[in-house]
């Protein structure tokens, strides 16, 4: 989504692009149209309110329409695999809005600051307080169960995202040294899901949707849980910044749109889920995971202090892989624009919590899902409506992190059934809970049904 970031790449493409004017005025002559232009990854799931699902709905489209102020205005949507080419192209004033994951906006905000083009991040997309939206898996026959069975193994990952950030921290709590016990394989999302699957690597740690869609697919199975970290992780919206002090409506419209389309995807997460899978190609049953009502991710344009304290604490691992220098977060933070078009409902919005973590059933054929109060009621439902059930989500039990419960590490505890992302974690659970044993997934729906 949204995250490969070769520093040295990124800043050579950047320097190399023509500081051109940005997408303001259109040519042809006519100063009366204006394209604004948008960079966005459609299969950075978490991202869909800035990008594929605001695209899909034509949200921004209509804002603009409604400005009225004697201008005809065109969107040219860009669609890139991470944020890394949206970032060079910002920078060469070609693009004026793009979206992509945390660790990615603070290159953003280093690089536009090093080249004389600052960006401003304006908006947030999809967060997780915890930093569920990052996990290391690894081939659904490995017999890795940890991260510390992770010395001297190939672990794939993108240099400078999200997913990389979660990896070195992770191996850091489990006394592992990043740079001396693993060896890293630096490759986009997709290189590292073949590389996992040929056996090249021997885990991959990434952001949404990979590892979900892998694990969906049968292709991995999850080691590390990044809500363990319990360090928040999110997306968010980047504005050049002299592009928004020349066209501030613009730029309202734009966050207007966003708040619609984040709206949409709260009232409608089915129907979302539907949208964004058709446009992106992946399994709706994979966006509906992170996107769903008690998915991965919560939606909300507001920008929390929470998420602007986790990007300050980031700052120190770009700083140690050498991909940033300091980064001034506070002045790079922009909320302006947001509370100027979301009005009285900023507030509002700001002090919203996620929704719990719940069980979830999405039947066959079906536009809503069915929550359940415990994953044993769900597995109870699944066991007598096997052929009916198109997916089923479960919360792990320690971190709430949702996931498919039939790819969930289960443990019987007495009368209960309590899933897991993480064989770790659940082992964990049974070393503190006497009595308590982990079973396969076909034994907790029997023990359910």
């Amino acid at each position: 989504m949204k995250h490969q970031r070769t520093a040295v790449a990124t800043a050579a493409v950047a320097l190399l692009l023509p500081l051109s004017a940005c997408g303001g005025d259109a040519s042809a002559g006519d100063s009366s149209t204006v394209t604004v232009t948008v960079g966005y990854q459609s299969k950075t799931i978490n991202t869909v309110t800035a990008g594929t699902l605001l695209r899909s709905l034509g949200s921004f489209e209509k804002e603009l329409n409604a400005l009225h102020d004697g201008h005809t205005y065109k969107v040219d949507w860009q669609d890139y695999a991470t944020g890394a080419p949206i970032t060079a192209q910002m920078t060469a004033g070609k693009i004026d809005i793009g979206s992509m994951g945390d660790f990615p906006l603070l290159i953003n905000a280093a690089r536009g600051k090093q080249l004389g083009k600052p960006t401003r991040l304006v908006s947030v997309t999809g967060y997780s307080l915890r930093g569920g939206l990052n996990t290391i898996v690894t081939s659904p026959g490995s017999k890795l169960n940890s991260l510390t069975d992770l010395r001297g193994k190939k672990v794939s990952t993108s240099i400078g995202s999200a997913a990389d950030g979660t990896l070195v921290r992770a191996l850091q709590r489990a006394g592992l040294d990043p740079d001396k016990d693993v060896e890293k394989l630096n490759q986009q999302p997709a290189v590292g899901a073949s590389a996992l699957t040929a056996g090249s690597a021997d885990a991959l740690s990434q952001f949404v949707a990979w590892p979900g869609l892998l694990t969906f697919q049968g292709k991995a199975k999850a080691l590390y849980d990044g809500a363990q970290l319990n360090l928040p992780t999110f997306h968010g919206v980047t504005a050049r910044e002299d592009f928004a002090k020349e066209r501030p409506a613009v730029l309202e419209a734009f966050l207007k749109a966003q708040a619609e389309a984040t709206d949409y995807l709260n009232d409608h997460p089915v129907t979302a889920a539907e949208k964004v899978a058709k446009a992106t190609s992946l399994p709706a049953e994979v966006v509906y995971l992170y996107n769903g009502a008690h998915g991965i991710s919560t939606f909300d344009p507001a920008i929390k202090p929470q998420l602007v304290s986790a990007l300050k604490d980031d700052v120190s691992v770009l700083k140690s892989a050498k991909l940033t220098g300091d980064v001034d977060v506070d002045a790079f933070v922009d909320d302006q624009y947001v509370k100027k078009a979301l009005g009285a409902d900023y507030a509002k919005r700001l002090s919203a919590a996620p929704a719990p973590a719940a069980s979830e059933v999405w039947p066959k054929g079906a536009e809503e899902t069915r929550s359940f109060k415990s994953p044993a009621e769900l597995l109870s439902y699944v066991a007598q409506h096997k052929s009916d059930v198109r997916a089923a989500y479960v919360p792990d039990a320690t971190t709430g992190t949702l996931w498919f419960a039939d790819k969930a590490v289960w443990v019987a505890d007495g009368d209960q059934l309590l899933p897991f992302v993480a064989p770790a974690t659940a082992q964990s659970y049974v070393a503190e809970h006497g009595g308590a044993r982990v079973i396969t997934y076909a034994d907790a729906l029997g023990r359910a049904s």
